[in-house]
């Protein structure tokens, strides 16, 4: 019997080789590109979105998506395909790889989102419930999301914050359920459950606040899913107060039109302590250093006139930024950590800044209203 999707698939590829193939032949050359990256995909202009370039794109989501609704994550799916990748792919559609890491899946929804506002393509409109439709399905009865789902064994089954995965996650679901422009052909069976969906997640955030000495402070990557407790990750991804994902998750919470006091209690209690652990005095430079496989070498310095730093990790209960290598051993300088983690991860960040000094107070503005 042959599969639904894959119908469902061959139909668009061929509306949307047909599409491509008309416009090439009005503008007397091809009309694709590769040169547009998916990382960018977001990024375009309003009317892009209606174009032939969009709908061939949007004709590889599809062809990447999974049986289960999601899609695997690291891939350019703005590439101009083969007849022979796309032929692979279809094959590939009952890998169990699905994953709200990385940007995925939650990308691909925005993306074709925009694409089917914009054309009317029904098929599109198909991918999208189906890709919403595994999401919700993905979330935990706690309000949480795994990383992987179907659930992959190790961390990560864990509740992920951690790239703002769960928070991205929310965002979406949040826009469906506000009636965002885009997403104003969703069903209301599917819009009353993401609205619900975002409820769960609030509520779980609340939960897994971090409290330190009766105090509440911001939150960890990682947590148990089934404890609620703070959860490690990779070797070098400790349990710890975490900086940068900590600060999506209050202007998440910022964003509730009308907040209960738990909710004004959490954002209060975060930018309290992000107050308290800014570091100052000190620079995280970039120098080039050809002899280093990425070609530049991460380095703290001194400087009087630095505008604040948080640390990506702090331990919980001393507030001192700590950094992990790959030997998993926690080290408080993180020149002390080898040159490959040193150099391939974010150790430091600004972005508090932008919390404390634009978003906190517009939030209060719009609170004391």
């Amino acid at each position: 019997m042959i599969n639904r999707t894959i119908i469902i698939c061959a139909a668009l590829i061929f509306t949307c080789l047909v599409s491509v193939a008309a416009a090439a032949q009005k503008s007397g050359g091809a009309a694709t590109s590769a040169s547009l990256k998916w990382s960018d995909i977001l990024k375009q202009k309003a009317d892009w979105y209606a174009s032939d370039e969009a709908v061939r794109i949007a004709c590889n989501v599809l062809l990447y998506q999974r049986e289960t609704g999601g899609w695997p994550k690291n891939i350019d799916m703005a590439k101009v395909l083969t007849e022979a990748e796309r032929a692979s792919l279809v094959r590939q559609k009952q890998e169990t790889d699905s994953t709200i890491d990385n940007g995925a899946t939650y990308t691909q929804l925005v993306y074709l989102a925009r694409v089917y506002t914009a054309r009317k393509i029904e098929g599109h409109r198909q991918a999208f419930e189906r890709g919403l439709d595994y999401l919700l399905k993905a979330q935990y009865a706690n309000g949480g999301w795994p990383q992987y789902y179907p659930l992959r064994k190790g961390y990560y089954t864990h509740i992920t914050f951690n790239d703002d995965a769960m928070i991205n996650v929310m965002r979406l679901l949040r826009d469906v359920a506000q009636k965002k422009s885009s997403y104003l052909f969703v069903d209301e069976t599917r819009r009353s459950l993401a609205e619900r969906a975002v409820e769960r997640g609030i509520e779980l955030i609340l939960k897994t606040q971090i409290v330190v000495d009766g105090k509440r402070t911001i939150w960890d990557a990682q947590y148990d899913e089934v404890t609620l407790k703070p959860a490690a990750a990779r070797r070098f991804e400790p349990t710890a107060l975490v900086s940068r994902e900590s600060v999506s998750i209050v202007r998440f919470l910022m964003q509730i039109k009308q907040p209960g006091p738990q909710v004004i209690e959490a954002i209060e209690a975060a930018v309290n302590w992000f107050e308290k652990t800014k570091l100052s005095g000190i620079r995280w430079v970039e120098r080039a250093d050809p002899s280093k496989p990425q070609g530049f070498e991460r380095v703290v310095v001194k400087d009087p006139n630095a505008g604040p730093l948080w640390a990506r990790f702090y331990e919980m209960g001393t507030n001192r930024p700590i950094f992990v290598g790959r030997d998993a051993v926690i080290k408080y300088d993180v020149m002390e950590i080898e040159a490959e983690r040193r150099n391939g991860y974010g150790w430091y960040s600004e972005e508090p800044a932008e919390l404390l000094n634009e978003d906190y107070p517009a939030w209060r503005k719009k609170l004391e209203r």
